[in-house]
C-alpha cells in the first residue's frame, strides 16, 4: 500500500483530504455577522436565532454534500440520484419507525442498507461507464435512477405527506436562541460522521486507496489497487452519508417522495462552492449556505433567501472558479 500512499500524497489536483484551514472564509463570515448585528436593522435576538438555526441546518446540508463530492472526487461523475437516495433513506427510517423501532435505531439500520444499495448501483449500473471514463452515461443513468426511486416510493407510500414523531421533545438554549433537540442531535450526528469520514480518508488503508484513485486512477491501478472495489465502496459510502442525513432529518421533515429534490439543488451548489472533490469544502460550504439561507430570510422572507444563496454561489465562482477549496487546474 506504500505506492498507493505515495500516489495519494503527491497529487494536488483532486485531493479528498482538503487540508485548507479556511481562515479567510471564517474571517469573512465573522465580519459579515458583525455588520448584520451592528447595522443590520434587525433585533439581535432574532439574528442570533437565525445564526444558530443556520448552523444546525448547514451541518445536515454538509453531510448530504459530502457524499456527493466524495462520489465525484473518486468516480468523476455527478450523482443526480443523491436527493432521491436521501428520500429513500428517510422512507426506510419512516417504515422502521412505524414498525415500532426508535427513529435513531432505525437510522442505524438504514445506513448499512443504503451502503449496500450504493455498492449494488455502482457494481451493476455504473461500473462499465466509470471505468471507460464516460461522462454522459453516468449522468443519464443516475438521473433515470432518481426518477425510478421517486416513482417507486410514490407507488408504495402514496403522495400524502408523512411524518415521524420526534423521540425527544424540548429545546436547548444556545446564547439566548432556541434550538430544538432533534435539530441539535442532527447537527452533532452530522459532525461526528464528517469527522469519522475524514479520519478514514486520512488514516486507513481504505482511505489511502480512495485518495490514490481520486488522484490518479491509472497510477493506483498499476500499484495494485482494486479500482472496481474502490469505486463500489465509494458510492456505498456516499449513499451511507445521505442515509445518516436522512435519518437525522426525519423527525423534523415532512416526507413526500420528492422531498429530496430540494436538497439535490442545494447540495450541488455546496459542492461547487466548496470545490469539486473536497470533503472539507463540502463541510464548510454546507455551513455557509445554511447561514446565508436562514440569516438571509430575515431580509428576503420565503424563497427569497435562495436568491442570496445563488448570489454567493455566483460570486465565489467569479472570484475563485475552482471553489473555495478546489485545486487550480
Amino acid at each position: 500500500m506504500t505506492a498507493a500512499t505515495s500516489t495519494a500524497e503527491k497529487t494536488g489536483k483532486k485531493s479528498l483530504s482538503g487540508l485548507n484551514p479556511g481562515i479567510p472564509v471564517a474571517a469573512a463570515i465573522v465580519v459579515i455577522m458583525a455588520v448584520i448585528y451592528l447595522v443590520g436593522g434587525k433585533d439581535q435576538g432574532l439574528v442570533t436565532q437565525s445564526v444558530v438555526s443556520g448552523l444546525l441546518l448547514g451541518g445536515v446540508y454538509a453531510l448530504i454534500s459530502v457524499g456527493l463530492t466524495l462520489i465525484f472526487g473518486v468516480l468523476g461523475i455527478v450523482n443526480f440520484a443523491q436527493g432521491a437516495m436521501l428520500t429513500m433513506a428517510m422512507y426506510i427510517v419512516y417504515a422502521l419507525s412505524n414498525a415500532g423501532l426508535p427513529v435513531y435505531l432505525a437510522t442505524l439500520l438504514a445506513v448499512p442498507a443504503m451502503f449496500l444499495f450504493g455498492m449494488v448501483v455502482q457494481a451493476t449500473l455504473l461500473t462499465k461507464l466509470t471505468v471507460s471514463g464516460s461522462h454522459d452515461g453516468p449522468l443519464l443513468v443516475t438521473l433515470g435512477l432518481s426518477l425510478l426511486i421517486i416513482n417507486v416510493l410514490l407507488m408504495i407510500f402514496g403522495g400524502r405527506p408523512q411524518s415521524v414523531q420526534a423521540p425527544i421533545d424540548g429545546s436547548l438554549d444556545v446564547l439566548g436562541a432556541v434550538a430544538a433537540w432533534p435539530r441539535v442531535i442532527a447537527f452533532i450526528g452530522a459532525a461526528l460522521v464528517a469527522v469519522a469520514l475524514t479520519a478514514v480518508l486520512k488514516r486507513t488503508p481504505l482511505g489511502l486507496s480512495i485518495r490514490a484513485v481520486a488522484s490518479n486512477s491509472e497510477g493506483a491501478k498499476l500499484v495494485g489497487v482494486d479500482i472496481g472495489r474502490v469505486y463500489a465502496l465509494t458510492f456505498g459510502i456516499g449513499a451511507a452519508c445521505v442515509a445518516v442525513a436522512g435519518g437525522l432529518m426525519t423527525p423534523f421533515t415532512s416526507l413526500t417522495p420528492s422531498v429530496g429534490e430540494q436538497f439535490t439543488i442545494l447540495a450541488f451548489v455546496i459542492v461547487v462552492l466548496g470545490g469539486l472533490g473536497s470533503v472539507v469544502g463540502a463541510m464548510v460550504g454546507g455551513l455557509v449556505i445554511g447561514l446565508v439561507q436562514t440569516v438571509g430570510a430575515l431580509y428576503l422572507p420565503g424563497t427569497g433567501s435562495l436568491i442570496l444563496v445563488f448570489a454567493v454561489f455566483v460570486l465565489v465562482l467569479f472570484l475563485k472558479p475552482e471553489g473555495l477549496y478546489g485545486a487550480r487546474r
